[in-house]
């Protein structure tokens, strides 16, 4: 098996949308290690959240919850997440108007 670092995935969601933004595929595991928040229009909130199999949205879930996002800002989570086969990262965007970027390893 080979790791692999890269772009994992980039999102835009439409707004006040849960939006599936990166499955680990089959037979694969990944290490997320960083993700940007950019907000291109007003101030906003956003959420991040992991589905453990690719569950139906649930509380339990969430790494951050309607985090306040000023306007034209970018911000940057440092992660260390460990994802498993299956297992899915949502995003959120209050104003439909933020780009997410996913950042890790993903072993082959």
């Amino acid at each position: 098996m080979a790791d692999v670092i890269k772009v994992l995935a980039q999102s835009h969601p439409a707004i006040s949308t849960p939006t599936d933004m990166y499955t680990v595929p089959i037979n694969r595991t990944a290490v997320i290690s960083s993700m940007t928040i950019c907000n291109m229009g007003v101030t906003s909130s956003w959420r991040l959240s992991v589905a453990i199999g690719g569950a139906g949205d649930e509380h339990k879930q969430y790494l951050y919850y309607n985090v306040p996002h000023a306007a034209n800002d970018t911000f940057t989570a440092t992660l260390g997440i460990t994802l498993a086969a299956g297992d899915i990262v949502r995003v959120y965007s209050g104003n439909g108007d933020m780009s997410f970027n996913l950042f890790g390893i993903e072993e082959t």
